[in-house]
């Protein structure tokens, strides 16, 4: 019998595409892009096509296993990752999960979650509650695996609190520094933008359901502008790229608003009756001149100028932002710098104006209801102290007080992500750490995870699914049962919370229930969307209704556009489940302190922050005082078709990706190093070093080199490029500094 389930992909994307899953007999024997999706439209990334393979790898974790030798790859025999593997009979037929041979042996839920409790029993009785640290990220963004029955077991638990700031608040921090929320241009828009800016962001690579969009605007004679230190895939598309030193954004941001306000050409009336701050300013703008900015950014005065001038009066014009900008020393300013610009020119005003970097405020679940952060309460009496998880490898190595004793991995793979890789990995091998890892696959962490635990893929559970590249909300329907023993976050830490003896009923909740509660949110534009109206009609617009505003006040949208497409659902006359486009600032209403866009911030001053905007080259960097003996700045970059560390061990995926482990550099510093494309060598810092083979084709500037993230096991050295990243935190929400390095690099002689 056949049947088709709508699910969504919750993968770490802007897109979160809805999907169509084929199940014949039981077993899911197709995927393909939901049509009906106003965003997605019918069509997945070439990662989540592939999905089948994901779900169905031999190489999946089907069952609980305990470590049975020492922690580390070296328990795998032969040549890394690629060793001989045994295998365990699984159900339908096929191959089980391979066992890292002498690693791990196989045993049931209930003697793992026993040896669970009984070892955090014990942890707690000797350290304390606080010598537990959960882990975990971006490996779903469903609302119920992502963060729920976990977080309500680990306040229960009185567990240390995990600060997740390894990807994106920096430059969430900045946004919100300007206007407020974490609010934008709706991907609908960029349809009707005459300017597009794709301003650190790889668009046709890691957030492709955006392109369609902004081809269908080229079509009407759009102009795209790529800024980025890498000659991405979307670069290559553009219509002029513009190549610049990392972590000088913000120098480039005042450069282009030193020429609008000089020449006249922003808003007068939007910034006076929108903004505050406006005179400090056009006052600091005065220290950035076009050949000063140059200097810092590699990008030529005339160059400055004429961006400046065509962004300003080309309208509407759109800038794409993405988190690229905030991975330096002082990513949360350039976030800033870089948010003022359709302030100051007021294309919020304008369908196919204004900017994107995550859409993810509009959403607003009640994630109290998910996270019961009151159980800390119980168990403490007080808030758990708060670990940064960009700094695990000095906490896993020196926290005291008490010390870690304990680390829950899930949604994760700090292995292979963590920045300062070295350090890592030498917390982890600690004998005396007991590590749980809740996984798909064998990963750089079950390596050194003392139990590993079988999890679900979004094909084997139910979740509710929002998105930060879109404003449409989805369920997520189970389509087939979990393959071998697996189990989704949700009923891993409801088993164990019983086996804990948490009597608390909110560990007994259904699914069900924790999406209506999840919905039931004091958020207007949840309004009306309930879990039956999702599971009928697949995916629903939030419900901004008649507002325009992104403040308390509402009033009917006040927007004029000619030339819209016929392309149902898209035009202005046609917008899907709305009577307009969403216009979050048209007429003001910044959910800030002062009500308007902030260019001069209190809250940044009574940080000790620079309450305007301003630029200072990251320290470690070719302008920085911590660059002596290491010249090259490393940009240490994701895969186009992984997603971070997850599908990087699929060779199906792997296929797609035939320059990973390269070392990208320009043929002037590769030829003063005696270095041919094609060498082995060697990038080394202080922290670390790793052997790479260069390169040499012209895709970074001279000054620069570049390498993508790998899970260390396919490193013939086992280590990724994170060994030479650090754990410096940026300057606003204390986020990572991945591409705030500098290397050297040198032919390799074994």
């Amino acid at each position: 019998m056949k049947r088709v389930v709508h699910a969504a992909c919750p993968h770490d994307c802007p897109d979160a595409c809805g999907v169509l899953i084929t199940i014949e007999d039981g077993r899911a024997t197709g995927i393909q892009g939901d049509l009906e999706h106003p965003v997605t439209r019918g069509f997945l990334c070439a990662k989540v096509a592939k999905y089948l393979d994901r779900v169905y790898s031999p190489e999946r974790v089907l069952y609980p296993m305990r470590r049975v030798v020492a922690k580390g790859p070296a328990a795998y025999p032969g040549e890394g990752a690629r060793a001989t593997l045994e295998r365990s009979c699984a159900p339908h037929g096929r191959a089980g999960a391979p066992v890292p041979t002498r690693a791990f042996e196989r045993i049931s839920w209930g003697e793992a979650l026993d040896e669970i409790t009984h070892r955090l029993r014990r942890i707690v009785a000797e350290y304390g509650c606080e010598s537990i640290l959960p882990y975990s990220y971006g490996g779903t963004l469903g609302a119920l695996n992502g963060a729920s029955m976990d977080r309500r077991f680990f306040h229960r638990l009185g567990a240390s609190q995990l600060e997740r700031s390894i990807c994106s608040s920096a430059g969430e921090e900045g946004l919100k520094s300007v206007i407020g929320a974490k609010l934008g241009t709706e991907p609908e828009q960029f349809a009707h933008s005459r300017y597009i800016i794709a301003w650190g962001s790889n668009i046709h690579g890691n957030n492709v359901h955006l392109w369609p969009f902004i081809e269908e605007a080229r079509r009407k004679g759009a102009k795209l502008v790529v800024i980025d230190p890498y000659r991405t895939r979307t670069a290559k598309c553009a219509d002029w790229y513009l190549p610049i030193n990392p972590g000088t954004d913000a120098a480039l941001a005042l450069g282009l608003m030193h020429v609008i306000i000089n020449e006249s050409l922003f808003d007068a009336d939007y910034v006076s009756r929108y903004t505050i701050g406006f005179d400090d300013l056009k006052a600091r703008a005065q220290q950035y001149p076009p050949e000063k900015v140059a200097h810092w950014t590699g990008i030529s005065a005339d160059d400055v100028r004429k961006l400046a001038r065509e962004y300003a009066t080309a309208r509407p014009s759109v800038i794409r932002v993405n988190y690229g900008i905030q991975r330096s020393e002082r990513g949360g300013m350039s976030m800033r710098a870089v948010t003022m610009l359709p302030c100051l020119i007021g294309s919020w005003k304008e369908v196919g104006g204004g900017l994107q970097l995550s859409l993810s405020g509009a959403h607003g679940l009640n994630k109290g209801a998910l996270e019961m952060p009151e159980l800390m309460q119980k168990a403490l009496g007080r808030p758990a102290r708060i670990v940064n998880m960009v700094q695990l490898g000095k906490a896993l190595n020196s926290l005291a007080a008490p010390p870690i004793q304990a680390l829950f991995v899930y949604n994760s793979n700090p292995a292979a992500v963590c920045p300062n890789h070295n350090e890592v990995v030498r917390g982890l091998k600690r004998p005396d750490l007991f590590t749980v890892v809740h996984e798909q696959f064998f990963t750089d962490t079950t390596d050194y995870a003392d139990i590993v635990l079988p999890a679900t893929t979004f094909f084997e559970h139910k979740d509710l699914q929002t998105a930060y590249g879109h404003y449409h909300v989805q369920v997520s329907n189970q389509a087939i049962e979990p393959v071998g023993e697996c189990r989704s976050n949700v009923e891993m830490f409801r088993a164990l919370a019983e086996r804990m003896g948490f009597e608390e009923e909110c560990f007994r909740e259904t699914v069900d229930s924790m999406i209506d509660r999840a919905l039931d949110a004091p958020n207007p534009w949840l309004r009306g969307i309930t879990r039956e109206r999702l599971e009928r009609e697949h995916r629903i617009r939030l419900n901004f209704g008649a507002s325009n505003r992104a403040g308390t006040s509402v009033s009917p949208v006040q927007a004029e556009h000619t030339g819209a497409p016929d392309k149902p659902g898209f035009g202005l006359t046609g917008w899907k489940n709305s009577a307009a486009p969403f216009l979050p600032f048209a007429e003001g209403n910044f959910p800030t302190p002062s009500g308007k866009a902030e260019f001069y911030s209190e809250a940044l001053k009574r940080r000790g922050l620079d309450p305007v905007v301003a630029f200072t080259p990251p320290d470690e960097s070719r302008h920085g005082s911590k660059s002596a003996g290491f010249p090259l700045e490393l940009l240490a970059r994701k895969a186009d078709n992984h997603l971070n560390s997850s599908f990087a061990n699929l060779p199906s995926v792997r296929k797609m990706e035939p320059g990973i482990g390269n070392l990208e550099m320009h043929p002037t510093d590769a030829e003063a190093r005696g270095i041919r494309d094609g060498d082995r060598v060697r990038a080394f810092n202080s922290r670390g070093e790793i052997v790479l083979q260069a390169r040499v084709d012209g895709a970074v500037p001279a000054g620069m080199v570049a390498a993508r993230l790998d899970w260390a096991r396919f490193s013939p050295g086992g280590a990724n490029i994170n060994v030479l990243t650090s754990e410096k935190l940026t300057d606003m929400g204390n986020a990572a500094t991945f591409y705030s390095v500098c290397v050297e690099v040198e032919l390799f002689r074994a």
